[in-house]
């Protein structure tokens, strides 16, 4: 399969201050064939916010809500949804090089 969907799984928790960092690395990778699903695992900051307001502009995010269960509930959650061939979990605090999906796929 040449262009395999890749699905990029985020949890989310209170991470106001990281998450745009995070979501720009993903969106604006040099591989645009992905879907992006970020789970917010019961934030009580803005991270809710942000992540819809991403959500809103990018077709390709799909978002998703809890109550605190943990990252591995959160990530699991992301698994029951995904789509694609391949997986890439991302913690929501850090960041990926823009040809870092490419150079993985």
């Amino acid at each position: 399969m040449p262009n395999p969907l890749v699905s990029v799984i985020i949890p989310i928790y209170n991470v106001e201050l990281y998450l745009k960092e995070c979501l720009d690395s993903v969106i604006y990778q040099s591989y645009q064939n992905l879907e992006i699903l970020l789970i917010n695992d019961g934030s009580t900051d803005k991270s809710g916010d942000i992540a819809k307001e991403y959500a809103s502009q990018d077709k390709r995010i799909r978002y998703f809500e809890q109550e605190n269960q943990g990252q591995s509930v959160a990530r699991n959650k992301g698994l029951d949804y995904a789509n694609g061939e391949y997986i890439y979990f991302l913690d929501s605090d850090d960041w990926i090089d823009l040809g870092y999906i490419e150079e993985l796929v």
